[in-house]
């Protein structure tokens, strides 16, 4: 089979085309004919050495295909079945094998792309909506990347909440699919301090939780949206990592909103 092989670490030129041996299902699990492969940041995470991996090895943990065979002991599922799955290293292939008790079948009304776009950035925005913060009727939430893909299904999941909705943009037209999906506030940061904006939007009160993918460029600005008890969501690193940095950078921010001083004296 046909596949895209890492051996080292770097830049989008370690993604080397290969003809590689086909992989066989074991016990329990179930080979798919990939139709459709997810592409997300952790893929370019691991690429790079961010994320430590094994190598060599093929990268993506996203897919949806055909089922073409089947390793003893599967149940749930048939050969000739269209499933989706993520989180199993080697999508970035004509054919992978995945526990079958993972896989999810497709209703026939989703198409392979659409099921392989939607598995890992839904399931990460509904995480961050209900787990990470819980978004509660009337509150106020900032989302970084708001027309990428998790940001647009963290706008509309955030909407059926009853959340007043900010999220930041590059450009209009990233900010007209944003405000589609459902955002009531739309910040082009290239044009303007968001955070400035965000506190100039809640009459300097700050939202409730901060959706941060961008990381190393937004951090400092996600901290000072914040209200006071209010929550950085930090769950990925698009412009860099986030470097080290002084947990008092909050207090500033905290005191002022609640029209406190700091006391200097205290560390």
């Amino acid at each position: 089979m046909q596949a895209i092989q890492i051996t080292q670490t770097g830049g989008p030129e370690v993604l080397v085309l290969r003809e590689l041996p086909s992989p066989a299902p074991g016990p329990g699990e179930a080979l798919i004919k990939i139709e459709s492969s997810g592409v997300n940041f952790i893929d370019v995470y691991q690429r790079e050495g961010r994320y430590s991996v094994k190598l060599p090895f093929v990268p993506g943990q996203e897919a949806a295909g055909t089922v073409v065979a089947l390793g003893p002991g599967v149940t749930g599922v048939a050969i000739g079945d269209r499933v989706v799955w993520c989180h199993i290293l080697g999508t970035y292939a004509q054919l992978a094998v995945a526990p079958a008790h993972i896989l999810v079948r497709i209703p026939d009304t989703i198409s392979f792309h659409q099921a392989a776009a939607a598995m890992l950035q839904g399931m990460t925005a509904h995480y961050l909506a209900h787990s990470s913060y819980a978004i509660k009727t009337g509150d106020e939430v900032l989302i970084h990347a708001g027309a990428g893909g998790v940001g647009l299904l963290l706008i509309q999941m955030a909407k059926q909440l009853g959340a007043r909705i900010f999220t930041t943009v590059s450009t209009d037209e990233k900010a007209a699919l944003a405000r589609e999906a459902g955002a009531d506030e739309t910040i082009l940061y290239t044009r303007e301090d968001f955070a400035a904006k965000v506190r100039e939007l809640t009459s300097g009160k700050g939202v409730a939780a901060v959706y941060d993918s961008v990381g190393k460029t937004t951090f400092d600005g996600s901290l000072a949206s914040l209200r006071p008890r209010g929550i950085v969501v930090l769950f990925g690193g698009s412009s860099g990592a986030v470097p080290p940095f002084d947990h008092g950078l909050a207090l500033p921010h905290t005191a002022d909103a609640q029209g406190l001083r700091r006391n200097p004296r205290r560390a």
